[in-house]
């Protein structure tokens, strides 16, 4: 990466973080540094309830994608509210979200102040810190559901694209009402135009912003050296919409979906869903290397893979948003060799990003003494270790 690159991507991170009520944590203030931050303690402590309060740092449910009566801590009053200082090349600015305790059962009831002043929408936030993710219930995501890798496809695409998880509530809401009328065997067609229309808009605009995340993705994956720690991934997406726009203008393809939802009314309505649209879409992972699909791969290859991608994609993030995206990565030394831990911090290092890392065993990152910070979590203290 050159000088004029490096100067490009300035780091964003959280300088100090404050929790109420939030899961095991019925108060918490942490002063944090720039650069790696290392958890550790028992299983149970707190640790990813940590990473968890920092993914609401960015729209969306988090990285449990819980509902937010299970994020308020039993015993608390419903509400929880996080608050962050965040540090970036624009200056300091202030983040507090969380609900009232009236709140806890609406799922769109969470509330973003910056600077103490009311945000239009989450999607604010992705003005001031791009947050990625990494978790051990991530570890199943190649063999796994086609929803999975849709979920965390779309979750890249958004650390890039911040007017994508608007587009992505817009077709599931379009969605979920041709749906009701299907199931209650309404025939208003003009009902059903609207709808349809505007999930054609939509859906198009989604498989459009996927395909473009991917071609940028896999052109940094590219830059990887073919022998590195962490395998070259070949991606591709399988879906109707993406093949189409591949040789077909976009206005072009919202046409030919909205006539193909028209068409499969009948279809649709035997079946009781969409049965055609972006929902449907799959990404698809092959280990380079050995020529091989990411879901018959071993467990470690399969992990080796996955972190190739989510740090490719942070420098991907780095490169096209100027900010240096900050990693939650849970659990992360466990089921890696010494040699790829020791890749891993040096490549974080060189990403120049604010790296949350969790483990039960410190000792896995004895490596990074002086070069992180190191905080013990005890059910719901954290203090500096050492």
């Amino acid at each position: 990466m050159t000088a004029d690159a490096k100067q490009l991507q300035q780091q964003s991170y959280i300088s100090k973080l404050k929790l109420t009520n939030f899961r095991n944590y019925a108060a918490l203030s942490l002063d944090l540094i720039p650069g790696a931050v290392v958890l550790s303690g028992d299983n149970g402590a707190g640790k990813t309830n940590l990473l968890e309060a920092i993914s609401f740092l960015t729209p969306g449910r988090g990285l449990r994608r819980a509902p937010y009566a299970d994020v308020a801590r039993e015993g608390g009053d419903g509400g929880f509210a996080l608050h962050a200082r965040i540090e970036g090349p624009e200056g300091q600015v202030e983040i507090g979200t969380g609900i009232s305790g009236g709140d806890a059962a609406g799922e769109g009831g969470r509330k973003v102040r910056i600077n103490g002043a009311p945000a239009r929408s989450a999607e604010d936030m992705l003005e001031w810190l791009r947050v990625v993710w990494l978790t051990p219930a991530m570890d199943g995501l190649f063999p796994g559901p086609a929803a999975d890798r849709r979920r965390f496809l779309d979750r890249l695409v958004l650390a890039i694209d911040p007017g994508h998880g608007q587009r992505a509530l817009d077709y599931e809401k379009a969605m979920r009402g041709r749906n009701r009328l299907l199931t209650e065997g309404s025939r208003d067609g003009a009902w059903f135009d609207a709808i349809e229309t505007q999930m054609a808009e939509t859906g198009v605009a989604i498989a459009a912003a996927r395909a473009e995340l991917v071609r940028l993705l896999a052109a940094m994956i590219d830059r990887l050296p073919g022998s590195g720690p962490f395998p070259q991934a070949d991606i591709s997406l399988a879906g109707d919409l993406e093949s189409a726009l591949g040789d077909a203008a976009a206005v072009d393809v919202e046409e030919r979906y909205r006539a193909a939802l028209a068409n499969g009314r009948e279809r649709d309505r035997a079946a009781g869903r969409t049965l055609d649209g972006p929902h449907r879409s799959d990404l698809v992972v092959r280990h380079r290397p050995k020529s091989m699909p990411a879901e018959l791969c071993s467990t470690g290859e399969q992990k080796a893979l996955l972190v190739g991608i989510v740090l490719s994609h942070a420098r991907l993030t780095g490169e096209m948003s100027g900010l240096t995206p900050i990693l939650l990565l849970d659990e992360i030394a466990a089921h890696l060799d010494a040699g790829r831990r020791a890749a891993l911090f040096s490549i974080l290092e060189e990403l120049n990003c604010q790296a949350f890392m969790t483990g039960t065993d410190a000792a896995l990152f004895s490596s990074l003494a002086g070069r992180a910070q190191f905080l013990t979590v005890d059910h719901g203290s954290v203090a500096l270790t050492g």
